[in-house]
């Protein structure tokens, strides 16, 4: 049984390898999870925090919340922020608050482009508010007017996407950001 258990004999040699092997095992263990929190995504803590409240009319006319599609939902997980569907009974509203610059805010023309609608007329566009907006018309079996801007916190806004990504990178943008994109059918 001694012969068993020479591992365990108390001389300085055992000792010391023994504090070498567990101090290697303590540094493998402190990597591992320092690995952990680089790759975890920096939105956990804003998934946490409160739900964000969404506006309940826009432009004087009332919203109701729609059902994310199973797409949408998936990718609202991922997203650092939060996204909302809404209706006022004539338009589709996407509403995404977002905690942090990120290339998953992207154009709505890519979005349209990549479920097969044609993008026609893209161009400026300013409404009844003086607010500034990017326009497009998609068509598929029909055809939808889609318009889309960011907001900052300071009320400064983007009607390219890269151009806010870039902005909030570099800080001349502060979060959080509101983006809408608002889709109305057209005859």
């Amino acid at each position: 049984m001694p012969d068993r258990l020479f591992f365990l004999a108390n001389s300085f040699v055992h000792r010391t390898l023994h504090k070498l092997v567990f101090a290697a095992v303590l540094g493998i263990c402190l990597l591992w999870g320092t690995a952990g929190a680089l790759r975890a995504p920096a939105h956990a803590a804003a998934a946490t925090s409160a739900a964000h409240e969404w506006p309940r009319q826009w432009d004087g006319a009332a919203l109701r919340p729609l059902a994310l599609g199973e797409v949408e939902a998936r990718f609202a997980r991922q997203f650092p922020g939060q996204i909302a569907r809404m209706t006022d009974g004539a338009r589709v509203f996407v509403m995404r608050h977002v905690t942090e610059p990120t290339r998953m805010l992207h154009p709505a023309t890519d979005c349209y482009r990549a479920l097969g609608w044609r993008i026609e007329q893209a161009r400026l566009e300013r409404d009844a508010q003086e607010r500034l907006w990017r326009c497009f018309t998609a068509r598929r079996e029909h055809a939808v007017r889609v318009c889309e801007r960011i907001e900052d916190a300071a009320g400064q806004s983007f009607t390219d996407t890269s151009a806010w990504y870039w902005a909030g990178v570099g800080g001349k943008s502060a979060g959080p950001w509101q983006a809408v994109t608002l889709a109305t059918p057209l005859p």
